[in-house]
């Protein structure tokens, strides 16, 4: 008996990548990382990785899904890396003794790295409860003008507001 060969899907050419995946797997990158270097140097490793496991690219997934694939994965790892590696400095304490009125360069990379956290947490919540939040901050944070423009039980909004808190502390540890 014949074997029907299924004709594979042609090789795709990683060094000639459409204009339009381009843009798709950079606003992948960007939505997910805010560090427009961080994410540049992502962009970069996904092609890297992709160009070098073509091999196993089989046409199961489309080729954008592939590579965003790709590309989370290597976010994941740059978040892991990014927060289990301490902030360095070297301590003089002179500076200790003076009046320093310096920038606080911690403080700033916490209140960023907590930004960047709430950001990837508020997109991973549900529908609703993205723009119920959304249309808290634009009518005021009135429950009552929330629940009029959503036009939604006051009740709802209440519960809606409350559980999209809970699920962004747990998810930013705040």
């Amino acid at each position: 008996m014949d074997h029907l060969d299924k004709a594979s899907p042609p090789a795709p050419d990683f060094l000639d990548l459409s204009t339009e995946l381009q843009k798709k797997l950079k606003a992948f990158i960007h939505k997910r990382v805010l560090n427009p270097e961080d994410a540049e140097d992502i962009f970069q490793l996904t092609c890297l990785e992709a160009w070098r496991s073509k091999a196993r690219f089989n046409g199961q997934a489309t080729l954008s899904t592939w590579m965003c694939g790709i590309a989370q994965n290597l976010i994941r790892n740059h978040f892991r890396r990014l927060h289990a590696r301490p902030v360095h400095c070297e301590f003089d304490e002179t500076q200790c003794h003076e009046q320093d009125h310096s920038p606080d360069l911690y403080g700033q990379f916490e209140t960023h790295r907590r930004l960047e956290l709430t950001l990837i947490a508020f997109n991973r919540l549900p529908i609703e409860m993205r723009d119920t939040l959304y249309a808290s901050v634009q009518s005021g944070s009135s429950y009552r003008d929330t629940a009029s423009a959503l036009e939604i039980p006051i009740g709802t909004v209440r519960s809606r507001i409350s559980r999209a808190r809970e699920q962004l502390k747990m998810a930013t540890h705040c």
